[in-house]
């Protein structure tokens, strides 16, 4: 489970393959992100709080527009991703598998994707 910096939100991973947002004040669920194939065992929400990156036992991390709820990046490591971290700057991602690899990522073009989102 993560939490948006502001703190109105909350974004969990589960064994049914899925991330489900949560709105902290009424508890109710916002709604649910689908796109891994297997359990989500790791969550982070980027500083400004519009994107979440999820990390599963298919080998995938994931990124996702909280505002639209669409995948909008992905990477494949070589085993089940057990963690991940964003650093402050928002753009780079830190991320640990099952087999003890590392993986350090850039989130490029998010500025353009930025621009065609609020247009």
């Amino acid at each position: 489970v993560a939490v948006t910096p502001d703190g109105k939100r909350a974004i969990s991973g589960s064994r049914d393959k899925t991330l489900k947002v949560w709105d902290l004040t009424t508890r109710k669920e916002e709604f649910t992100l689908n796109g891994h194939t297997s359990s989500v065992n790791a969550v982070a929400v980027t500083p400004d709080g519009k994107r979440a990156i999820s990390g599963s036992d298919d080998k995938t991390l994931k990124v996702w527009d909280l505002s639209s709820g669409n995948l909008i990046a992905s990477f494949t490591g070589e085993s089940s991703i057990a963690c991940c971290a964003i650093a402050p700057d928002g753009v780079t991602i830190v991320a640990g598998d099952a087999s003890g690899r590392v993986y350090f990522l850039r989130l490029e073009g998010m500025t353009e994707y930025l621009e065609q989102e609020m247009a």
